[in-house]
């Protein structure tokens, strides 16, 4: 007769690990724990999303005491050292999955986009551990808000940028912090023009790898995506050369550019060498209304882009619901937030 402890769990439960479950058990069961990575929708919040998932196995509590379990154990029972490194390699990694973004390792989401008359497509986005202070690592709630907003922002206030012939020569836009790169692949997708990626040096790496693992897509819906290093403010060492030819361009797209004192003044720099002259040029900026730091930081850009020899002012704007992760309530990790977002364009005095 089989050993009983041997045996699978009833439907719905945790195995005890006192009755030495085996590795297949094991196994299966910390696959069933497993945690997708989130792309939010207005309709679902995370913690809802953990809270069915956590729901076969009865809650979060007991899933997250089975998992520490696991790792606290020996499994001296298990056949071999091989299988006891992938159980507690699996159980941290499901541990790792319910203790926030910050916690998490390597994650890969695929982002959809309806059909909006540029043909429904989807890009799948890499998210490395994050290390340090290195935010550009993580695909931040502002960028896919921004995206799905971009089929109607170019049959509105950006229209006249996209009748034929309008754009400059060649066809681009330029995003600045593109971070992971969502916002600025769905831009080359849904305008069907070529976008040039921008980032710090340490975040080019993980960028030029979404941007290559979204070639075919990109191009099937006829648009170019480049990736290139542009450090606002920094030594020649930190910025292409492709951008050393100033003012080239007459769109410049940016989302959640704003979490420390000086940013505002950078990215107003950057604009100002980058965007044209022209009475055209635009600049389309997202910036989450996640407190009342992040509210005074878009005071101040507001402020920076005003003062400039070529002034920029906002000529159009509106908030948007969204959802985003910021934050450490791993009850909730999901919250919803207003998302700001404001086009600027040449003062009227520097039309002419």
């Amino acid at each position: 007769m089989r050993d009983i402890a041997l045996l699978p769990p009833p439907e719905n439960e945790l195995p005890h690990l006192w009755q030495k479950p085996a590795y297949g058990v094991l196994l299966e069961c910390l696959e069933k724990l497993r945690l997708e990575p989130r792309v939010w929708s207005l309709s679902v919040s995370r913690a809802d999303t953990v809270k069915e998932r956590n729901a076969t196995f009865h809650d979060r509590r007991e899933a997250l005491s089975f998992l520490s379990a696991i790792i606290r154990s020996s499994l001296a029972w298990l056949d071999s050292d091989v299988e006891r490194e992938v159980i507690w390699e699996e159980a941290s990694k499901r541990l790792s999955e319910r203790c926030g973004r910050t916690a998490m390792g390597e994650i890969t989401r695929r982002w959809p986009f309806e059909d909006n008359g540029h043909g429904a497509f989807s890009l799948a986005i890499r998210e490395p551990p994050l290390t340090g202070d290195s935010l550009g690592l993580k695909t931040w709630g502002s960028s896919y808000a921004l995206a799905r907003l971009l089929h109607e922002l170019a049959f509105g206030p950006l229209a006249h940028l996209f009748v034929p012939g309008a754009m400059s020569t060649p066809d681009e836009v330029l995003e600045l912090g593109s971070g992971t790169g969502l916002l600025g692949l769905a831009a080359a997708c849904v305008w069907k023009t070529r976008v040039v990626l921008t980032d710090l040096p340490t975040i080019i790496p993980n960028l030029a790898h979404n941007a290559s693992i979204n070639r075919e897509v990109v191009e099937a819906q006829g648009g170019r995506a480049e990736v290139a290093r542009l450090t606002w403010g920094g030594a020649e060492g930190d910025i292409d050369p492709m951008f050393r030819i100033p003012n080239r361009y007459q769109l410049i797209i940016v989302a959640d550019p704003l979490y420390d004192d000086d940013h505002p003044a950078l990215l107003t720099s950057a604009v100002d060498e980058q965007l044209a002259l022209s009475a055209d040029a635009r600049v389309l900026i997202m910036v989450p209304q996640r407190d009342e730091t992040t509210k005074g930081l878009l005071g101040v850009l507001r402020k920076e882009l005003s003062r400039r020899p070529n002034p920029l002012l906002c000529l159009d704007e509106d908030v948007v619901d969204g959802q985003d992760d910021w934050g450490e309530d791993n009850d909730d990790e999901t919250r919803h937030v207003g998302f700001w977002w404001g086009i600027f364009g040449r003062a009227e005095s520097e039309r002419g």
